[in-house]
């Protein structure tokens, strides 16, 4: 195969592939992956809707720059930087690459230099000239993915798609048809119950709504004048919670934790009603596990996982039984199944690549929930799972991860640097072990 280049009546140019002979873009082409089978999925309904509206405006972009429309797999995306610098780039179907954004691409509400570079690297702004198709895949949470979607766009100064991004909670959408009347708790203000009403559930109680029915339910914790207005009047006695959700960090601990406490001990998720066996309240579920996480102070702070574990306690210590609880996003196994959905409707939606990645390079700071959980999903994934630590977060130097990553790095852009030299080591590899193979007097097989 061969590249030829097409020029387009906008002066614009893009490559395309012939079988003539080979060539460098023959290094992204490969055998199709078997993709998990699907009842090891994390169903997507609600994340096609947003992914059908990415597709619209990337067919806009895509006529623009093509002759022959919406590319095909192994086949160039033409950046907005391309068709005015004519520089050409291809968009690999080999390989991808997946981001934690805390201590990796943001820290403090900032982005760490080497970000904004790593960003730019990967979309064709390398010597390769090769544009590598990512994700993002993170344990906060507390908004909706649009709104964090676009906190990371103005933040990277780049677009960023909800088709590519997943929050620690996103996977919680699945259960809104399985529990109607839900508690949910964290996050800053209304937005989580915002989330929770958008993911489908249907009844969505606070804590701020618990303590406006009765103030006495916090003894300590009084609601401002906007929690008070924001928040609504209950009536006990027809309210059972199904499920408790904690869909973001807590901002009050305690009062928190008294009013989960108050629903776990309860009968049948009543508020009006103590269970004399302290097994028969609702269900609970974290978005994530992580007991610390990386912020502007120089040092970890506590996090959604310290939390999990400071209830489990406390139950302990009331009831005298063992809480049972569920959490989801990293290292869970099924964060990294819907990761795999998500990354190959982003692949074929917005790269015209039906067919799973090779290697997937997963670059995270957090040794206990980015590493592990890439490490254990490369083992019954169908594709290459790569883990890179960074250490520009959780991470700190000199110590040894109890999760041992698959290569370290000092920032995210030499994380991206690593991933695509060692794709085009492995594939140059490959082909000049093939061409060592043919015989030395066989011109059939050199023409």
């Amino acid at each position: 195969m061969s590249v030829e280049d097409v020029f387009s009546g906008g002066g614009g140019r893009y490559r395309r592939l012939s079988s003539v002979s080979a060539e460098r873009a023959d290094l992204f082409g490969g055998p199709n992956v078997v993709v998990p089978p699907r009842h090891l999925m994390a169903s997507t309904e609600a994340s096609e809707i947003a992914l059908e509206m990415e597709m619209a405006k990337q067919h806009l972009d895509n006529d623009s720059s093509s002759l022959e429309g919406s590319p095909v797999a192994g086949s160039p995306v033409i950046s907005p930087r391309d068709s005015v610098s004519t520089i050409t780039t291809i968009t690999t179907d080999e390989f991808a690459l997946a981001f934690d954004i805390d201590g990796v691409l943001i820290r403090g509400g900032k982005p760490i230099p080497a970000a904004v570079e790593a960003l730019k690297y990967i979309n064709g702004e390398n010597p390769h000239g090769i544009r590598v198709p990512y994700i993002f895949v993170t344990n906060g949470g507390g908004k909706t993915e649009e709104e964090r979607c676009l906190d990371l766009s103005r933040q990277l100064d780049l677009e960023v798609s909800p088709g590519q991004f997943i929050c620690g909670h996103t996977p919680m959408r699945e259960m809104a048809e399985k529990y109607n009347t839900v508690l949910v708790v964290g996050g800053e203000g209304e937005k989580c119950r915002v989330v929770a009403e958008g993911y489908g559930f249907k009844d969505v109680v606070t804590p701020g709504d618990i303590i406006k029915t009765r103030h006495d339910t916090t003894p300590f914790r009084k609601l401002t004048e906007e929690e008070y207005s924001n928040s609504r009047e209950l009536d006990f006695d027809k309210v059972r919670i199904d499920a408790i959700f904690v869909f973001a960090d807590s901002r009050d601990w305690a009062g928190d934790q008294q009013i989960i406490l108050d629903v776990l001990m309860s009968k049948n998720g009543s508020l009006l009603e103590r269970s004399e066996t302290f097994d028969e309240g609702p269900p609970i579920f974290f978005s994530h596990n992580d007991v610390v996480w990386s912020t502007s102070h120089e040092h970890s702070r506590i996090g959604m996982g310290a939390l999990r574990a400071s209830l489990e306690a406390l139950y302990k210590a009331v009831t005298g039984k063992e809480l049972q609880t569920v959490a989801f996003g990293k290292p869970q196994l099924g964060t990294y199944q819907f990761a795999t959905r998500l990354l190959r409707q982003w692949r074929k939606n917005t790269h015209g690549i039906d067919k799973p990645p090779a290697t997937v390079y997963f670059v995270g700071d957090t040794p206990e929930s980015d590493i592990r959980g890439t490490n254990e999903f490369n083992e019954i994934s169908d594709s290459n799972w790569y883990s890179i630590l960074v250490k520009t977060g959780v991470y700190q130097e000199g110590t040894i991860p109890r999760y041992p990553p698959k290569k370290t790095c000092e920032t995210v852009f030499d994380a991206v640097k690593f991933a695509i030299e060692r794709e085009l080591a492995s594939k140059s590899d490959c082909i000049t072990g093939a061409a060592e193979r043919v015989p030395a007097d066989d011109e059939d097989f050199r023409n």
